[in-house]
């Protein structure tokens, strides 16, 4: 049987999802490790709407194992696209001879991706702008079939550390750290140069491109000693939050005194990058802030993980060395509530998830104990090794269930996403040979990713055939929602006249170039193996 799908250039697609009411308990539904003979670090993960994901991170890989592509320098910028059952579909490198690390991506509007990091590769095949100073913040747009559309370098004479990217409607805000100066006189010109003020060792840099990748503005923020920017949010009314670390009193452009030896600290700016609020958090020891989330009612989530006593801010004692640390915060930014959540010597908490029903899922990674794991069972690991760690509560922070996931070696998660089947997929970076829940591995470093079943959620039917985005301007992503083999897919004005023809070969999800079209209502249409024409 033939489906088609109604793509309007400028309308939304309709679209009824199909339901399944059944639940499944709480288990892991399989685990993948990935990389080559050497070292790969994964840093962030995001979901596709083909229900797959891809991860994002570093490699020193050459061609080997479950790597594919060749090494080009140092560290490599690295993202593999997989499918929902966590099997390789594509992959890409990027990068100079120097080192490269990839710490951020992004799904774009137009179905594409967005990835930056930290370079201080010269110029090469794979790099077209020469580095600023020691590191700088290096972004790379690429469009739905993975292609680059444009690159940009952006810093300054010292060093550039990027950390995280959110896209907007008109564009990306780019966030790290910056210990440069002004631009020189010969950089005036240059609008990739840092043009905003130092204020100490390292300040929250802030830059916002349009879709072009042109720098619309820079913000800098910062005090005497380190300021290090760790994430950006956009809130339900556009404003943006910035978050981080820092150890600074009241100085340069901080108008927040620090409490003890590192704060979380937030700034709130507005679409222009113009400050509104700022606000530290800690006690009287050492927080550090890794994850920023917005919440549907307006107010934000603030998490990382804290080794203070309940003083200042802090309201609860850490039990043993760093625990998890989450406040929530209204959209007045009153506080709402925070909870502190102890599972081994270190806990390290770096990404957050509020689930439709409000309910939350954190995750990050632990230090084992050497008599007993986070669940109060004999412990399998020797003292100091990491974990992952999944942590689910209710809408207040409080806890429903907890899962570890680990092996005798050293886990460190960094991305929890949801999938669209109601499940979640903790990723991160794993050196442990195949013991516990892992069954195997690849080099001495690799990335490690599991899926995990949520017991209170249904898992949700696949649509037939959907597109994404729409309405759409250059590009969109058919998405088939079963398996085949072999097929085309077609797309027709409303007259039936037939403006673009691919053959598609077992690919979930299909780029279909509109950039040559007028602007109008478009029909997609997918015959395979498996639905044939009635």
């Amino acid at each position: 049987m033939e489906r088609k799908v109604l793509l309007r250039l400028g309308v939304w697609l309709l679209c009824t999802p199909l339901f399944f009411n059944n639940f499944i308990a709480q288990q892991i539904s399989w685990e993948k490790s990935l990389g080559g003979k050497h070292s790969d670090v994964l840093t962030d993960a995001i979901p596709t709407p083909d229900y797959g994901y891809i991860l994002a991170g570093s490699s020193l890989s050459s061609k080997s194992g479950s790597k594919t592509t060749a090494s080009l320098g140092d560290l490599d910028y690295c993202i593999w696209k997989m499918n929902e059952k966590g099997e390789l579909e594509w992959q890409k490198s990027y990068g100079g001879a120097g080192t490269d690390v990839l710490q951020a991506v992004q799904l774009t509007k137009d179905g594409g991706f967005i990835l930056g990091g930290i370079s201080n590769s010269e110029t090469g095949p794979n790099k077209k702008q020469a580095p600023y100073g020691n590191d700088d913040f290096w972004i790379i747009k690429l469009n739905a079939k993975g292609e680059v559309e444009w690159e940009q370098t952006l810093g300054g004479s010292g060093q550039e550390k990027l950390q995280s990217i959110v896209v907007t409607s008109d564009g990306f805000v780019l966030g790290g750290s910056s210990s440069s100066y002004k631009e020189n006189e010969s950089e005036k010109t240059d609008p990739n140069s840092k043009k905003t003020d130092s204020f100490g060792s390292l300040d929250y840099w802030i830059v916002k491109l349009d879709n072009q990748g042109k720098t619309l503005w820079q913000k800098s923020f910062g005090g005497l000693y380190v300021d290090e920017l760790k994430d950006i949010t956009v809130l339900t009314n556009g404003n943006i939050i910035v978050g981080g670390y820092s150890n600074s009193p009241i100085s340069g452009n901080k108008t927040q005194e620090h409490f003890g030896l590192g704060d979380y600290w937030l700034i709130g700016l507005n679409k222009s990058g113009e400050a509104l609020w700022q606000k530290s958090f800690g006690g009287k020891a050492d927080d550090q802030l890794f994850s920023l989330t917005p919440t549907k009612d307006g107010g934000f989530l603030v998490g990382g993980n804290s080794n203070s006593e309940a003083n200042n801010s802090k309201k609860y004692n850490s039990e043993k060395g760093s625990d998890f640390w989450m406040l929530k915060f209204n959209a007045d930014l009153q506080e709402e509530w925070q909870k502190t959540y102890d599972f081994g010597q270190k806990d390290v908490l770096t990404s957050i998830i509020e689930n439709k029903d409000g309910s939350l899922l954190m995750a990050g990674y632990a230090q084992s104990e050497a008599k007993t794991n986070m669940l109060g069972k004999k412990a399998n690991d020797a003292e100091g090794i990491n974990d992952y760690i999944a942590l689910k509560t209710n809408a207040k922070g409080e806890m429903i269930w907890q899962q570890i996931v680990g092996s005798k070696g050293d886990e460190v998660m960094k991305r929890a996403i949801e999938t669209r089947d109601g499940g979640y997929v903790l990723a991160g970076t794993s050196n442990g040979k195949g013991s516990r829940d892992k069954k195997g591995g690849e080099g001495d470093n690799d990335f490690w990713v599991v899926k995990l079943q949520d017991p209170d959620k249904p898992q949700t039917g696949k649509q037939l055939l959907e597109a994404f985005p729409n309405p759409a301007t250059t590009f969109t992503n058919v998405v088939v929602g079963y398996e085949y083999t072999e097929g085309e897919a077609g797309l027709f004005d409303l007259n039936g006249r037939l403006v673009r023809k691919e053959k598609i070969e077992g690919n979930r999800t299909i780029p279909i170039e509109l950039m040559s079209l007028p602007i109008g209502v478009y029909v997609i249409e997918v015959t395979t193996n498996v639905q044939k024409d009635s």
